[in-house]
């Protein structure tokens, strides 16, 4: 997903010497980065291979989800126009499962047939477009997207589509899913402390390296310039964000996001500039920003309230930015 914490890193390090220094372990997945903080050493473990390892866990999760690899699940069951069912792996078809659930849940507003129409809009493997598309090709489109016409049976496990076009992006929620391995991997390895971050979307344990609570920088959402909102302090939980000013095409004067509502085909055109949720699942928190950022200030704030979400909006005004929290994440800023 796209935000927007302020941890960026292009190297391998240990900071300090010895077995029990803080040791960063970075590089490139899914088209963006990824980072992973131990505050406590690895131990036993070779930093080398232990990198190794992550990457391996990461690259099972891009065979998955990946749609610019040709031979990814995903990328073969969009390529694939039959509406019989199809064998997929395990992983796979639980992941589309949980996105089922997750539409169900936001009615539509986190929806992962949106392929079709992030293509359309520009925003897609093909690449950007100059002007909007017309309401005729957005009307096509609408005909074979919707959460309604995909099916999951993991008891198979197996997946189906009703219409041969309907295609589908796990972006929304592929990045919350790669940090949720990744932290599940190293406390496999016995980790009890440990920050995880693939593309902005993290996914913490324990105590940073100064015995505290971790300190998150969350971006203020600015087109042209990183700087942090806010800070807050968090352990043992995820947290996303999901922004519309860093990815967008203009034309005549007017803005289009990448975020796209496949109720209507269209950018999302609402003052909410981002989103952040905590949850205890990355790919929860991953998803639910996006489902926010669609339904907009007023229904996302709605629906994030009754759900008793931690959530934090940012909305764009002519005095600068506005900040809207839910209870539940204004107790998060209470800790110190």
């Amino acid at each position: 997903m796209r935000s927007v914490l302020l941890l960026l890193a292009l190297a391998l390090a240990a900071c300090g010497g010895g077995g029990s220094s803080q040791v960063e372990i970075v590089g490139l997945t899914m088209g963006t980065y990824f980072k992973v903080k131990l505050p406590q050493g690895v131990g036993d473990h070779d930093p080398v291979q232990l990198q190794n390892a992550i990457e391996a866990e990461l690259e099972d999760d891009e065979q998955e989800m990946s749609t610019y690899l040709l031979e990814s699940d995903i990328s073969q069951f969009n390529m694939n126009r039959t509406v019989d069912w199809q064998a997929v792996d395990q992983g796979f078809c639980e992941k589309v499962e949980q996105s089922l659930a997750l539409s169900e849940e936001s009615g539509g507003a986190f929806d992962i047939t949106v392929a079709p129409l992030v293509n359309l809009w520009g925003f897609g493997p093909a690449g950007m477009i100059d002007e909007p598309p017309s309401d005729e090709a957005i009307s096509d489109i609408l005909a074979v997207t919707g959460f309604e016409n995909l099916h999951a049976n993991c008891q198979q496990p197996a997946v189906k589509k009703d219409v041969a076009d309907l295609m589908i992006d796990m972006s929304a929620i592929g990045k919350g899913y790669a940090a949720d391995r990744v932290a599940a991997f190293l406390t496999s390895l016995g980790f009890d402390s440990y920050l995880v971050e693939v593309g902005g979307e993290l996914k913490i344990r324990g105590i940073n390296a100064s015995g505290e609570l971790w300190a998150i920088g969350i971006e203020a959402p600015l087109p042209d310039a990183r700087k942090p909102h806010t800070i807050v302090r968090l352990t043992d939980t995820a947290m996303a964000t999901s922004g519309d000013y860093r990815n967008f095409f203009e034309a005549d004067g007017q803005l289009y996001s990448h975020t796209i509502d496949t109720r209507t085909g269209r950018p999302v055109s609402h003052t909410l500039a981002s989103v952040t949720v905590v949850d205890k699942e990355g790919w929860r928190a991953d998803a639910l920003a996006t489902a926010l950022l669609v339904m907009g200030p007023e229904e996302g704030m709605a629906f994030a309230e009754g759900e008793n979400m931690a959530v934090l909006m940012l909305l764009r005004t002519n005095d600068g930015i506005e900040e809207r929290q839910t209870a539940a994440f204004a107790k998060l800023r209470d800790i110190t």
